[in-house]
C-alpha cells in the first residue's frame, strides 16, 4: 500500500465513529504541536527545498503557528517570494528508541508576515509566552515576526499511517 493510498483510506474511515475520531486526532495533533517548541520551517526556491529550524507557538485551535525570523536571511527572502509553507513537527525526543511510537505532524500553509502594531503585539506575545528568552530577537527591527495561517496537519504514527486533519478557525 502506498503512502497517498494509507492516507485516503485513513481520512475516508469515518463511520459512526467519525466525529470522536476526528476529535481524537485533532487532540494528538494538539498534544504533539503544544509539546514540542521548535519544528522545521519548509520553504522552496527555484525548484529547490530548503528547511529551516524555528521556534514557535500554535494558536489555541492551532489554526496558525507563529515564528520569528532575520530579516536579512535566504529564509525571509524565500518566505517573501512563495508564501505556500510546510512546518514538521515530531516526538523523537520522547521515544528515541521506539521509531513505531514517533509521531510526526506536517503543517502545510500560507505565511504573512505580521506588521508592527496590535496584530504584532498580539502575535509577538503568543510566541514570547511559549519562548520568552527571545524577546530581544522578537522585537529587534532586524526581526519579521511570521504568521502561518494552517491550511492542513497531516499526521504520520506507527511510522506509515497518514491522517489528515484540517482545523476550524476561532481566532
Amino acid at each position: 500500500m502506498t503512502l497517498e493510498s494509507t492516507m485516503n483510506a485513513t481520512t475516508a474511515t469515518r463511520g459512526t465513529d467519525g466525529e470522536c475520531e476526528e476529535t481524537d486526532l485533532a487532540s494528538r495533533i494538539g498534544r504533539l504541536v503544544r509539546g514540542q517548541p521548535y519544528g522545521v520551517l519548509c520553504t522552496q526556491s527555484d525548484s529547490q527545498p530548503y528547511g529551516s529550524l524555528v521556534a514557535l507557538a500554535a494558536t489555541d485551535d492551532l489554526s496558525a503557528l507563529v515564528f520569528s525570523t532575520p530579516i536579512t536571511t535566504r529564509k525571509y527572502r524565500l518566505l517573501c517570494a512563495c508564501d505556500h509553507v510546510a512546518v514538521v513537527m515530531d516526538s523523537r525526543s520522547t521515544a528515541p528508541d521506539e521509531l513505531m511510537q514517533v509521531e510526526a505532524v506536517t503543517a502545510t500553509g500560507r505565511v504573512h508576515v505580521v506588521p508592527r502594531g496590535p496584530d504584532f503585539e498580539r502575535w509577538g506575545g503568543l510566541l514570547l509566552g511559549r519562548h520568552p528568552h527571545l524577546a530581544a530577537f522578537v522585537r529587534a527591527e532586524s526581526s519579521a515576526l511570521v504568521r502561518v495561517e494552517v491550511v492542513r496537519y497531516f499526521h504520520v504514527s506507527h511510522f506509515q499511517e497518514v491522517r489528515q486533519w484540517i482545523p476550524n478557525r476561532t481566532s
